[in-house]
């Protein structure tokens, strides 16, 4: 049963950081500006106190509760060892599989643990066999640098062509499914795309079912990088239409660090080579199938991949995702909106709340280079004790990304906006 609300308060009083995952508060009547309740939330998480940390898209902070469970798995996988890995382990990881297909709504075979994905999507692009000499791929300036070097890849190697697009700044929603159309339209022989769904650069979010359903009239594959949206914002996959992706567990979903997946609908792996590294099956053995056939990590973290079910059982005892994704939001506007207007400051996802989660991006009229957002994200490190980070590759300049997670707090974007008033009109070029 959920905590009440004067239970919550009263044990985060009581208890600054939760050892046991039975401890985790739970929702009530909770809000996404009730800061007394999210105060207590982030009671759970054992944050540094040295700087602001609004730079959480590069990993995840686990909870107390899960990286309680976390630090117990692994005691046992260093103390079983092969015990435990050749008994036990691949029942427990098969039934975790289980629940998180079922969580994306998907069948388990269709989906198979990465270490992250980035490695998930590398699985997808490079056993992807339906390119021909004289086909294109697709992708645009906001997909990650990694998979883009992965579709040049392939397309240097299939004879294709790369057509790179730049979406539209500032963006709307009906704005980006015409940029893609316009594309589409123009590469005729475009056979294989790149959507992200939740821009790692920007905070961007794609109109994806839109996009996708046309993709798929045109007879285009659609590879999504979905990194950042699951835990972000409201996702089902099913309802997106597409038949890959890459998923990560420990940005969002707060796993442990290396833990990805890989998604290949049901009747779509033909399009997805075997990977020539997995090992044939012993006696006795049965061969991968379905998405686990097309991706081989070798040994890893189990201790991470076993820790999954608690991540989500402490996102389950906050609140569902409609709450999270509302109080991430919360806080993006509580900057992003407020600060819109400010001359010099260019807010770079739109207010439309179809097309961002909580990440955000900003840049400072004129300051367009890698350099000149390092300079920013510095002195409002340097100067506010704010930490963000510097983000490239935008069609329209560099940026600096503000990224809050759930442990951030009213008072902390509040003091990013007194650092952007302060330093805004100073940087500002032309």
């Amino acid at each position: 049963m959920p905590l009440s609300r004067r239970s919550l308060i009263a044990a985060s009083a009581a208890l600054p950081l939760a050892p046991r995952l039975e401890a985790a508060p739970g929702p009530s009547s909770a809000a996404p500006d009730d800061e007394t309740f999210w105060a207590a939330i982030a009671a759970q998480y054992d944050v540094t106190k040295e700087v602001i940390q609004l730079e959480n898209g590069n990993w995840g902070m686990m909870a107390e509760p899960v990286l309680t469970a976390y630090t117990a798995k692994l005691r046992r996988v260093n103390r079983e060892t092969s015990y435990f890995a050749r008994r036990g382990l691949w029942p427990e990881l098969t039934a975790i599989r289980a629940n998180v297909a079922q969580r994306l709504g998907v069948a388990p075979e269709e989906i198979a643990f990465t270490r992250n994905a980035t490695e998930a999507l590398k699985a997808l692009h490079g056993g992807y066999n339906r390119l021909r000499p004289g086909d294109g791929v697709l992708y645009a300036d906001l997909d990650y640098d990694s998979v883009q070097a992965g579709f040049d890849w392939l397309a240097a190697h299939s004879g294709a062509d790369v057509v790179r697009i730049a979406l539209p700044e500032p963006a709307s929603h009906q704005g980006l499914i015409d940029a893609y159309e316009a594309a589409l339209k123009a590469h005729p022989r475009v056979r294989l795309m790149l959507l992200t769904h939740l821009s790692h650069r920007t905070g961007l979010v794609q109109p994806v079912r839109e996009i996708a359903a046309m993709a798929r009239a045109r007879g285009v594959d659609v590879i999504l990088d979905a990194a950042h949206s699951w835990g972000q914002i409201p996702l089902s996959l099913p309802e997106l239409g597409v038949d890959f992706a890459g998923f990560n567990l420990h940005k969002w979903i707060g796993a442990p660090l290396g833990v990805g997946l890989v998604y290949i609908r049901k009747g779509c792996e033909g399009a997805i080579d075997t990977d020539m590294d997995n090992p044939l099956p012993g006696p006795g053995e049965t061969a991968p199938a379905g998405a686990a056939a097309r991706v081989h990590t070798g040994t890893l973290d189990y201790a991470a991949q076993l820790s999954v079910p608690d991540a989500f059982a402490f996102l389950d005892r906050v609140g569902p995702q409609a709450l999270r994704s509302a109080r991430l939001a919360h806080l993006r506007n509580a900057w992003a909106e407020d600060l819109r207007d400010l001359p010099g400051l260019e807010v770079l996802t739109p207010p439309d709340p179809r097309l961002h989660g909580g990440i955000t991006a900003f840049r400072i009229a004129g300051c367009t280079s890698a350099a000149d957002n390092t300079r920013i994200a510095r002195r409002l490190l340097e100067e506010h004790r704010v930490f963000t980070v510097m983000r490239d590759g935008v069609a329209g300049g560099a940026c600096v990304r503000v990224s809050p997670a759930l442990f951030t707090s009213a008072r902390d974007v509040a003091a990013l906006g007194t650092a952007l008033r302060a330093l805004a009109p100073e940087l500002r070029r032309g």
